[in-house]
This record gives C-alpha cells, structure tokens and sequence, in this order.
C-alpha cells in the first residue's frame, strides 16, 4: 500500500519514522512519501518537503510567515493528489496538518491521525473538525482518548512513543570523556529544537551559570541546527553535546527545560526540572486568552497536577529559576514530591508500543 505521512517539526519526524518502520514489518510493498525531516527519509519515506523549510512557531510568528505556509500547502496538496495513496497519516503539526486532512478528506483518501492536535489545550470545537475528516485518532496522552470520544471522534490512546524510544536507548560508556566533562554534578539545559526558541531560552540560562560554581552546565544541542546558535554559550562556559540528549538527560542531576516533549522525556530519565518558556509578547498574549488548561508541561498535564515548577514570560527569570534550582538540589522532600510524581505519569502511560499498535490498527482499518 502507498501511504502519504506529515510532520513538521522534530519530534514528530521521529514518531513518523518510527511509525514508518512499523508499516514496512507488517506491509512488505509498503511506499512511502510526504513531508517530513531526516529521521523519515533514512527509514524510507521520498520527500515532497523538509519540514525545516516551513517550521514556523508562536502566533505572530505563524501571522508573518503565512505566504510560506499558502505556498507549502498548495505544493503537498499537489503532490498528495499525484501520488494517490491508500492512506494519509498525520503526524502532530495541528494547524497545517488539519488543512491537509480536510483536502485529503475531499479527495475520498482515508485521513489516519497519530499524535492528534492539542485542541484540549484552547478552542476544544476543533474537536468537531477532527470528527469530520478524520478515519481515526491515535492519541498519545492518556486522557486524550475520552476527550476525543466525547466529541464523537473515533479515538485510541496506543501508548506513548517516547517510551519505545528510551526503551531502545543504551547510554554510552564513556560519555564524560567523550564529550570531555568533569565529573562535578551536571545541570543538563535543554533549549528547545527550533532555532527561534533556543534563541528565546538561552539568555537566562546562560545567566544562572555563575549562580551554581559547583556544577557543570551542559547544553543538550541538535544537530539540525546550526553550532553557531549555541556560540554565546560555549564563551560563557559551557559546554554543548549534539544529538545527545538521552546520554545527558541519563547523567544529569537537574535539568532546566523548555516546554514541550523533552520535559516528559525528561520525567521519564528521573530528572528533577524545572521547566521554562518563553515567546514574543504579542504571540503570549494571544495564548493567554485562549488556553483552556492549568498547565502547559505535559509531566503536570498528564499528572493533572504540579509535579514540576513552570516558570513562563516573566517569571523565567534568574532570580526565579536560582530559587527553583536550590529548592530542588538542597530540600530533600522537595525532589521526593517530583520522582513520586514522576512514577504516577509512567504508571499512568503504560508499556504498550505506540508504534506498533497504530501501525496494526491503521493496516487493519485499509484491509477491511
């Protein structure tokens, strides 16, 4: 069978290529192509696009930018149409991808959503709009599946697919020489993997630096982005891993934690945080009136309470993220409440195969 898959950004090209190499095992002539990043062109999927060419993040920041999204639209709905597969599978990436479905629902190809957008968080009717496109929703949170399903959508919770990616993971043996670290006690600092986030994230956290003499602070870099982004850094002494974030996350003792995936991989390693974000004003501004949500880590969303400090806008200062950082590295009680919580979001998630049962489910829905 021919399947069509989208991503958009990092962590979605990897669950799409993980997802990818699940079909091929059950689907022998399975081909693949659409819009994705490295990870799903080396398990086999043909690029239309690189997602790098159109990542775009934040309101304002989509808001100028929005003549390259028409453009990258209009060429996938294009390529799609001429490649005519049995499915098209989503992946994440919400506001591009749900105007893809909608046009593949159009042209009669069955829509398949594996890691379905965050329409809980803010303006939950989108809800209704999955509903109308979509064959299936494969969700990865666990409270996801009885939010979708009240809005009438047909919907899974298959297990997360950061635990498939940790459970394959093996440290390295010889990380700190490797990389050439002390063996002082490691502050991991993981920026984000968009360009203009890691510029957002970095100034405060270079700035906590001289607060802690006694730690080594070690930035988690990716390779997708240029070293140069990182420079400031490195000058202020500290030191930068790429492409090694499992290895860092598996020898840190506290973690400083820009919102999004990384602070569940995060909670997964049992590494205390504290997580931060920051973004443009306008975009801010904009998000506060519409999020419908306590919380915007998804450790405290899928713990339904605060495990972790959140420090957003203002409130990621050096002054702030200091007081957090102490109280977790010197009150003992206090790293206790974070690991326990910690064990209740694993317990919650589960150790089933995220990509595995939705390659299954998908190959078994275009069989029927």
């Amino acid at each position: 069978m021919r399947y069509y898959l989208i991503s958009g950004e990092r962590s979605g090209d990897l669950h799409a290529s993980n997802l990818i190499l699940a079909l091929k095992k059950l689907d022998l002539e399975a081909s693949f192509r659409g819009m994705g990043g490295d990870y799903s062109r080396e398990a086999g999927m043909s690029l239309a696009a690189h997602y790098e060419e159109v990542a775009l993040m934040g309101f304002l920041e989509v808001l100028l930018g929005f003549n390259k999204v028409l453009k990258y639209l209009s060429l996938i709905k294009k390529d799609l149409k001429e490649f005519q597969p049995d499915a098209l599978i989503l992946v994440d990436y919400g506001g591009f991808n749900m105007k893809i479905g909608v046009f593949a629902k159009g042209e009669g190809v069955p829509v398949h959503y594996y890691i379905p957008p965050k329409v809980w968080a803010w303006n939950q009717k989108r809800a209704l709009k999955l509903k109308a496109f979509t064959d299936h929703l494969y969700c990865i949170l666990p409270f996801e599946q009885q939010f979708f399903r009240d809005f009438g959508c047909e919907a899974t919770f298959v297990g997360n697919p950061i635990l498939d990616e940790i459970a394959k993971f093996k440290a390295h043996d010889f990380f700190h020489q490797k990389n050439q670290l002390s063996y002082q006690p490691i502050i991991a600092l993981l920026p984000g993997s968009r360009k203009q986030e890691v510029k957002n994230m970095l100034r405060v956290m270079i700035a906590v630096k001289p607060k802690f003499p006694n730690g080594q602070f070690v930035i988690a870099a990716v390779g997708n982005l240029p070293r140069s982004i990182y420079q400031q850094a490195e000058k202020a002494g500290i030191k930068v891993v790429v492409d090694q974030t499992y290895d860092l996350l598996s020898h840190a003792n506290v973690a400083i934690v820009t919102s999004g995936t990384a602070t569940l991989e995060t909670a997964l390693f049992r590494v205390p945080q504290v997580v931060v974000y920051r973004t443009s004003g306008i975009s801010y501004a904009i998000a506060k009136r519409l999020i419908r949500v306590p919380f915007i880590s998804l450790v405290n969303l899928i713990a339904e309470r605060e495990v972790v400090k959140e420090l957003i806008q203002e409130a990621y200062s050096v002054d702030q993220l200091t007081k957090e950082l102490n109280l977790i590295l010197a009150n003992i009680q206090h790293k206790a409440h974070i690991l326990d919580g910690y064990t209740e979001i694993k317990e919650k998630l589960g150790n089933q195969s995220a990509s595995e049962t939705t390659a299954k489910m998908i190959i078994k829905s275009l069989r029927k």
